[in-house]
């Protein structure tokens, strides 16, 4: 028997190891030798025991069952082992930031045993074991390991956006199932926007019933939510934005605005004037009320009030408000949304609740309670902490904007920051959160677009700050891709009945070809190449694919090493065959196209990529062949690619970075 101990920073030792556990422990001592799970497996709990545990011991033996292909995890024979669960004691009524979230693991060839000093180390341990069953010549089984981990961040959330298009409640829990997974701890609950507010008001009724189309969470449901994620180990913080992205209160409440109105729903997209009216004092007893409803629904200790992108055009316009800021010396309309986050921020402390808000509620008199939720990035971040504020990091984590995976991990809420920080300022970074804000996502597909890369942002917040071999990542994270489904995410499989809709049921083996190598523009490109409001339907091409290509990734990495003579027979053969069927596909896949309106548009799209592969086959006969290329040539083909990658169908074809390495690379005449 060998072992060595796993330190999650350690490049050399992580190249050992077959671990597919993201987020990466803290240690880990790998053992050889399995534990075997489908010959059964008893689970049982000792010390401080729970519902919570109990529940927890529940949808840990039917998530195993599920991915050894059981219909449940048969009882323990001679063939089986145990996992003896054992918790010191209770954790916070109402989970708190910060409690101890650590748990040891030991997995031996014979039992297993998890403790932790409360439910929720347990939780997350769990969670590991699960990750860690993998199928072997025996069986399914668990390797053997001793892990001791507990988590870099106490805050380390995912922001869902309700507001903009309304997410039924399973999409939510959906999600909180992945948080879990992943061992992640806040679901900041985004709860009103200028297209909806969407939680039922029993003072205010006319917010949701003229304020969000039907669309809206009932208390009960809210309930629900809230001990569906304490089970998971998962607070949740709901946010209620303000002085802007209000309109849809307005509706129903139109004197809490600034203006004279009509105000209706808003159905598009993009930062817009209504704003609440700062001055008038039954602004702040409206909002009292309310609050002292909504902190009584939500008990975490913080409340969002949100405060990003109010533009003042309405304050600006509205003459009493202009002699209101004069006669009280408020010099501009930054000072103004000042004073209202101050009287703001004094009705949640009165409700005995921490306020939360984006940047722009940070001004010079700022009480030292408030934490800073940064979407302008890592600078001001810092800065917020240098003044002794508490801040959580989400610039970087907006996993809306198409980016990749290892563009969210290569962002840590310590580092790139200009201003330097004592140990002292920067335990005021309290974590971070990923965003998925809803313009382009649907209770269909939003999951798709969260995960898998959520759980690269999940490990950054978690693991340790040298943890950051991005190939590792991505092959851990798609380990878990394929483990998702059965922990309750099935956005593979949704992908692929859109897959089927959009080639009117048949079989889309053509189109998944072309989409496997094409993803939406990065950004906020999609906003400048069509028109979008509420009601748009998103269900193209560009709404099914996920926001990253993994094939397209994995071909361009393949590229690079062709085209620096690190390539193996292998990678030259995979690379031919993927040129090759690329470059055929199209023939095969125009027929189909024109048969649908929701297709039609992807003819140039297929082209392209046709026309993109067989230039990376020329340059690949050239590679290989050794024989030059005129330059001319050369700049043809450049030329030509830089026209292949142009968004098409709001799409990019993006095997065509590694066709312009393997062009650069041939030798020039």
């Amino acid at each position: 028997m060998f072992s060595f101990m796993l330190l999650a920073g350690n490049s050399s030792a992580k190249a050992q190891t077959p671990l597919s556990l993201i987020p990466l422990p803290a240690t880990a001592v790998q053992g050889t030798g399995n534990l075997p799970v489908d010959h059964g497996l008893q689970v049982v709990l000792e010390g401080y025991t729970e519902p919570r545990l109990e529940r927890a011991r529940a949808r840990f033996l039917d998530t195993l069952s599920r991915e050894i292909g059981t219909s449940g995890v048969p009882p323990q024979t001679d063939a089986g082992g145990k996992l003896i669960i054992k918790t010191a004691g209770p954790s916070a009524p109402v989970q708190q930031l910060g409690e101890d979230e650590s748990y040891h693991l030991e997995i031996t060839t014979t039992g297993a045993q998890l403790t932790a000093p409360t439910p929720l180390g347990v939780l997350h341990g769990l969670q590991t074991f699960l990750q860690l069953v993998h199928s072997t010549p025996g069986g399914y089984a668990a390797g053997a390991i001793t892990i001791d981990d507990k988590p870099r961040f106490p805050w380390r959330g995912l922001m869902i956006d309700t507001g903009r298009h309304f997410m039924p409640l399973e999409v939510i829990r959906q999600n909180l199932d992945g948080m879990e997974a992943v061992k992640m701890n806040v679901f900041h609950w985004h709860l009103s926007e200028d297209q909806g507010f969407r939680v039922e008001s029993k003072i205010f009724p006319l917010l949701q019933e003229k304020g969000s189309d039907g669309l809206y969470y009932t208390q009960d449901q809210v309930r629900g939510i809230l001990e569906y994620a304490r089970d998971r180990g998962i607070r949740v913080i709901p946010e209620f934005d303000m002085p802007g992205h209000a309109t849809a209160w307005f509706v129903g409440y139109p004197n809490l605005a600034s203006g004279s109105g009509p105000y209706k729903i808003e159905r598009h997209w993009g930062i817009f004037d209504p704003a609440m009216d700062p001055t008038r004092e039954s602004t702040y007893q409206f909002l009292d009320q309310l609050f002292g409803e909504m902190t009584a629904l939500f008990p975490d200790a913080y409340f969002h009030i949100g405060g990003d992108e109010c533009n003042g055009k309405e304050w600006d316009a509205n003459p009493r408000i202009k002699q209101y800021m004069q006669a009280h010396h408020i010099k501009d309309d930054a000072g103004l949304q000042a004073y209202f986050t101050s009287r703001v921020q004094q009705l949640v402390t009165k409700r005995h609740k921490i306020t939360v808000g984006w940047d722009e509620v940070l001004q010079p008199d700022t009480p030292h309670d408030v934490v800073i939720q940064s979407w302008r990035g890592q600078d001001s971040l810092a800065e917020a902490a240098r003044r002794g504020y508490r801040g959580l990091l989400s610039a970087g984590y907006y996993i809306d904007l198409n980016q990749s995976a290892a563009d969210h991990y290569a962002v840590d809420p310590l580092e790139n920051g200009k201003a330097k920080l004592s140990p002292a300022e920067e335990a005021n970074i309290l974590g971070g959160e990923a965003t998925m804000w809803t313009e382009y996502a649907t209770p269909e597909n939003i999951t798709g677009k969260i995960w898998p890369r959520t759980a690269a942002i999940a490990e950054r917040l978690w693991s340790a700050q040298s943890v950051k071999d991005a190939d590792s990542m991505y092959r851990r994270i798609d380990t878990l891709s394929q483990k998702f489904a059965y922990y309750g995410l099935p956005y593979q499989g949704v992908r692929e009945q859109m897959m089927r809709r959009l080639n009117s049921y048949s079989d889309p083996k053509a189109l998944q070809v072309l989409a496997s190598v094409v993803q939406p523009p990065r950004d906020y490109a999609r906003e400048e190449l069509r028109a979008y409001d509420a009601f748009y339907p998103l269900n193209r091409l560009v709404d099914t694919v996920p926001p990253e290509s993994d094939k397209a990734r994995e071909f361009n990495d393949l590229a690079a090493r062709i085209a620096a003579g690190k390539a193996t027979p292998e990678d030259w053969q995979k690379a031919r065959q993927w040129l090759a069927l690329w470059r055929d596909n199209d023939a095969t896949l125009q027929p189909s196209l024109p048969k649908s309106t929701l297709t039609a548009e992807l003819a140039p799209l297929s082209h392209n990529l046709s026309q993109a592969a067989t230039i990376g086959l020329l340059a690949l006969d050239a590679l290989q062949n050794n024989a030059p290329v005129s330059a001319e040539m050369q700049k043809k083909q450049l030329a030509e690619l830089k026209e292949l990658e142009k968004p098409q169908a709001i799409l990019l074809n993006r095997i065509v970075p590694g066709v312009e390495v393997l062009v650069s690379a041939a030798k020039a005449q």
